[in-house]
C-alpha cells in the first residue's frame, strides 16, 4: 500500500461482527476462539477496498448458502448500503477439512506425544492454515485489499463458520 500518513488509519477494520443469526451454538472453546480471532484482527490488519470508499471500515460476515459474505460499511457512520462481497466457499472445503483433522490430532499429540511429534503436527497445522490464508486473499484480490496476517485471520474466522457445534 501507498501513500501518507493518513492511509494506515483509512485502510483497516475497526469493528467486526459475526453474523450469529444463522450460526449453531458454539462450544466455549470455539466461541473462545472467535473472540480471540476479532480481537487480534481488530487490533492488527490491513483492509481496503479496491474500488470503494476509504476506511475505516466496519465487516459484518456470515454465510449465506454456500458463501462467505463480506458486508463492509465505511466511515464512521451509517451511510448508505455497505458493500457486499460474497467469497464462494467450496474451493477451501478441503483445506478447512484437512486443517480440522490436523487440529484434532494436535490437541490430542499435545496431551500424549513427545515435543517433536508435536512441533511436526503444529508444522503441518500452520502450513494448512497458510495455505488457506493465501486462498481466502487470491479469492477477495479483485475486491478487497489485504495482508497475509489480515487474511490469516479472516481464514480462522471462515474456519470457525465451518463449525458446526
Amino acid at each position: 500500500m501507498s501513500g501518507g500518513d493518513g492511509d494506515g488509519e483509512q485502510a483497516k477494520l475497526v469493528e467486526v461482527v459475526i453474523d450469529e443469526a444463522a450460526s449453531v451454538r458454539r462450544s466455549p472453546e470455539v466461541a473462545h476462539e472467535r473472540r480471540v480471532a476479532i480481537h487480534d484482527l481488530i487490533e492488527q490488519n490491513s483492509f481496503r477496498l479496491v474500488d470503494g470508499p476509504a476506511g475505516p471500515y466496519r465487516l459484518r460476515l456470515r454465510m449465506e448458502e454456500s458463501r462467505l459474505i463480506f458486508e463492509i460499511a465505511a466511515g464512521d457512520g451509517p451511510e448508505g448500503e455497505p458493500e457486499r462481497v460474497a467469497l464462494p466457499i467450496q474451493p477451501f472445503r478441503r483445506i478447512i477439512k484437512d486443517y480440522f483433522m490436523v487440529c484434532e490430532t494436535y490437541y490430542a499429540a499435545i496431551q500424549t506425544a513427545p515435543p517433536s511429534k508435536i512441533e511436526a503436527i503444529d508444522m503441518g497445522r500452520r502450513g494448512l492454515h497458510d495455505e488457506g490464508s493465501v486462498m481466502l486473499g487470491e479469492g477477495l484480490a479483485e475486491r478487497i485489499a489485504i495482508d497475509h496476517a489480515t487474511a490469516r485471520r479472516l481464514f480462522t474466522l471462515l474456519c470457525v463458520l465451518q463449525i458446526r457445534g
